[in-house]
């Protein structure tokens, strides 16, 4: 669209540059993964992984390698899902923004139809994974993906889409106790402040990530809180919002809403760390001029860590628990 070439395989405009997690060849295959920015997993899959750990600490719980097998397949799948209908969804924004229309979508190097084709296939993977894990999980998939999806249209209404996207990737935790417990947790509300804690979590280093976009999301109509609050607001914003996923994390541990230990709780002292230099490298960036470069720095590299790194502190402190 907008006199684009919509012929897949076509080049991106000369002009336009190239994103961050993005791959260079002209195969279908890195096609696809740059369309859903695959290294983007990192973010979601780890704290998949923590539910599952979390529920491995139940008597009943059995974590064999089919489990840990269908989960990785049915989060993999629900973020393809998931970040490909953003892309459909988004074309038009995307073909107009000079910092996006090199995507695959608006520069023709995939059709509508062929992103559309694997959306539809990567929702039916994540739900046949999800009824292979327990029957719960396989009830609740239809309305993880529902919740994905309304993300893409909230940025068009409110500013706070980032919680939105949040809250879709607070589903993660949740749904790797699921696939393990095959039940709620006990007590009710460990789950929830778990979902909570990681909606903050992202919703933090996705204002970062917006103040990109500022000007052109003004100039459209497209909402954000770095939009509303500017660069600045937004990065006093995202230290709130990150505080607030921290003590929530540290509040897990010392009031034993799950059964974890000293490691954990090093986990998130490492997870504070992180977020702090973040904050601190975006903070700069916005008073000295953005460069695409130091963001991508603040919003992937340091939150991949945030994510693996509290992962593998919770696994060492289960297997260290026994």
């Amino acid at each position: 669209m907008h006199g684009m070439s919509t012929r897949a395989g076509a080049s991106a405009p000369r002009d336009a540059p190239r994103e961050g997690q993005t791959f260079g060849g002209q195969s279908l295959l890195a096609r696809y993964a740059s369309f859903v920015r695959l290294p983007h997993t990192l973010f979601a899959l780890p704290f998949a992984g923590l539910g599952a750990v979390l529920a491995s600490h139940r008597p009943d719980a059995a974590v064999g390698a089919g489990t840990v097998l269908w989960i990785v397949i049915a989060f993999t799948a629900a973020r393809f899902a998931a970040m490909g209908f953003n892309r459909i969804i988004d074309e038009r924004f995307d073909a107009l923004n000079p910092r996006t229309r090199g995507r695959e979508l608006p520069s023709g190097r995939l059709t509508r139809r062929q992103a559309s084709v694997a959306v539809t296939i990567a929702a039916m993977l994540f739900v046949l994974a999800a009824f292979r894990l327990n029957p719960l999980c396989g009830l609740l998939a239809p309305a993880a993906l529902a919740w994905v999806f309304f993300y893409s249209y909230t940025k068009r209404f409110t500013a706070w889409a980032h919680h939105v996207l949040g809250f879709a990737l607070g589903i993660a935790p949740v749904g790797g106790y699921l696939a393990v417990a095959g039940q709620w947790s006990d007590p009710w509300h460990a789950l929830p402040v778990l979902a909570v804690a990681v909606t903050f979590w992202v919703a933090g280093f996705d204002i970062i990530y917006a103040i990109q976009d500022v000007e052109f999301d003004r100039s459209i109509g497209l909402h954000s809180l770095a939009v509303h609050s500017g660069p600045q607001g937004a990065i006093a914003l995202a230290r709130v919002f990150h505080a607030i996923a921290v003590v929530l994390f540290l509040g897990i541990g010392l009031s034993r809403l799950f059964p974890v230990g000293p490691l954990y709780l090093a986990g998130v002292a490492l997870m504070a760390i992180l977020l702090v230099y973040g904050n601190t490298t975006a903070r700069r960036a916005a008073a000295h001029g953005l460069d695409l470069r130091t963001i991508d720095v603040a919003f992937f590299r340091t939150n991949v860590a945030v994510s693996m790194g509290l992962f593998a502190f919770t696994l060492a402190d289960r297997l260290v628990a026994g």
